[in-house]
């Protein structure tokens, strides 16, 4: 099925491009959401009567998305999730919880913006990609810690599950060190 573009498809094209793509893609995502036209004669003089204010419109939305990437690039989000010593998480951080981390640092994005590729299931640092705009992708860290002080030292770059294991194996060795304290007889 050909389609007519309505903005910028990341891996597919850009506005006005006519493209074939599935029936599906285009039933399913492309069409319903308003991301193109199908590619028939009264949709094509429909789109090149309206280009000016499409484009117009998109180069107006991106200068509002390039504003917020200047401030949102590079920030790093503090997550606090319990996790076991392995530094496996009870869960996992989605989408949803960074975009409510994002919105109490003061920035509205939405959780579609968010890209991961899949949950967060681990403590540590994090770089995940947010799409502001078609154009505008910026990248943020989710810096997963059980406790402020441990988020605090993963920005640091220290390693907090390798902390843990050497308090392990330290508490471990007194404890088999100790000689038998019973007295003779």
């Amino acid at each position: 099925m050909e389609v007519i573009l309505l903005e910028r498809v990341e891996k597919l094209g850009r506005i006005g491009d006519v493209v074939k793509v599935k029936p599906g893609y285009a039933r399913n995502f492309l069409l319903p959401r308003g991301k193109a036209l199908r590619a028939t004669e009264a949709n094509r003089a429909k789109f090149e009567a309206e280009r000016a204010q499409l484009e117009a419109e998109n180069a107006r939305r991106r200068a509002v998305a390039e504003e917020e990437a200047k401030v949102i690039d590079g920030l790093s989000l503090v997550l606090i999730r319990q996790a076991s010593n392995t530094g496996a998480l009870y869960g996992s951080v989605a989408a949803r919880d960074l975009a409510e981390a994002l919105a109490e640092a003061g920035h509205k994005v939405a959780r579609q913006a968010i890209v991961l590729d899949r949950p967060i299931k681990t403590l540590g640092l994090h770089a995940v990609k947010v799409v502001l705009h078609p154009e505008v992708a910026v990248m943020v860290t989710a810096n997963v810690a059980r406790s402020a002080e441990e988020a605090e030292l993963q920005a640091q770059g220290v390693d907090v599950t390798a902390l843990d294991r050497a308090a392990e194996e330290e508490a471990e060795a007194p404890a088999e060190a100790a000689p038998d304290a019973t007295p003779e007889a």
